[in-house]
C-alpha cells in the first residue's frame, strides 16, 4: 500500500513557490524564485503562464504520441495529468477569489 505525502503538496513544487513555513528555516538558494517584492497580481499571472506552457507541452507531447515520433505514453500521461491538476488548481484559486470579492462586496457598510 501506498503512503500519501500530505505534507509536501505537488502543486507548490510544480510552480516553484515554497511552504512559507518552511522558508523562514531553509536558506534561500540563488536561482530560487522570491516573493517578496512581487505583488499578488504578477505572482497570478506567471502561475497562469506556468499552467498555459503545461498544457501546451502536454498537448505537444500527446500529438507526437500520435504521429509516432514520442513513444513514452507514461510520460504523455503524467504530462497530461499534471496539467489537468494545474488547471484544477488554478480553477480553485479563481473559485475562492470570486467567493472572497462577493462576500466583500455583501458585506454592510
Amino acid at each position: 500500500m501506498s503512503v500519501i505525502n500530505t505534507t509536501n503538496p505537488p502543486m507548490i513544487e510544480l510552480h516553484g513557490v515554497s511552504d512559507p513555513a518552511r522558508a523562514s528555516s531553509s536558506q534561500p538558494s540563488a536561482d530560487a524564485p522570491t516573493l517578496t517584492g512581487d505583488d499578488f497580481a504578477g505572482v497570478f499571472k506567471s502561475m497562469l503562464a506556468d499552467v498555459n506552457q503545461s498544457q501546451q507541452q502536454s498537448t505537444q507531447l500527446a500529438a507526437s504520441f500520435e504521429r509516432g515520433q514520442h513513444q513514452d505514453l507514461a510520460g504523455v500521461m503524467i504530462a497530461q495529468q499534471k496539467s489537468r491538476l494545474a488547471f484544477q488548481m488554478t480553477l480553485q484559486v479563481r473559485n475562492k477569489l470570486v467567493s472572497a470579492y462577493q462576500d466583500i462586496m455583501n458585506m454592510p457598510v
